[in-house]
């Protein structure tokens, strides 16, 4: 008995994510994997590069996991833009609200989310199959 509790005690704490847990201490964004901390610092207008993303997706309330360009603050819909002179290694610019940004810096990699790995390969697989089917069939 007692090395069954203790085997399931060291599962959960193996499997768990520290970063879930983490990351609702604080406002952040998620943009290709990088999970950004959003800090309280304006970024002006001329430095507000391209658009590179929008917020997808928003953290399930119940297990805390995020996939995609998520957020725990902003809506569906949010922008990510570049910041002129900063990489998008280091930070990104979050739309705040109408013509104001915020600048949000990397912290870590978002944790893995099977969902990503859905994303990222479905559209590849339906075009395979609509491909092969008509390869099959003979129509080039």
């Amino acid at each position: 008995m007692k090395k069954t509790i203790m085997s399931l005690l060291i599962i959960t704490l193996l499997t768990s994510s520290p970063a879930n847990a983490l990351s609702w201490a604080i406002k952040f964004v998620v943009w290709n994997g990088k999970l950004y901390e959003v800090t309280d610092e304006e970024v002006i207008d001329s430095l507000i590069g391209k658009r590179i993303g929008e917020v997808k997706t928003k953290p399930n309330d119940m297990t805390g996991s995020h996939y995609g360009n998520a957020s725990n603050f902003y809506p569906i819909g949010t922008g990510y833009f570049e910041i002129s002179g900063i990489s998008t290694k280091k930070a990104i610019a979050v739309e705040d609200r109408a013509g104001k940004w915020v600048k949000a810096v990397y912290s870590h990699r978002a944790p893995f989310h099977w969902m990503n790995v859905f994303n990222g390969i479905f559209p590849f697989i339906v075009l395979f199959a609509i491909e092969g089917k008509r390869f099959l069939e003979g129509d080039e």
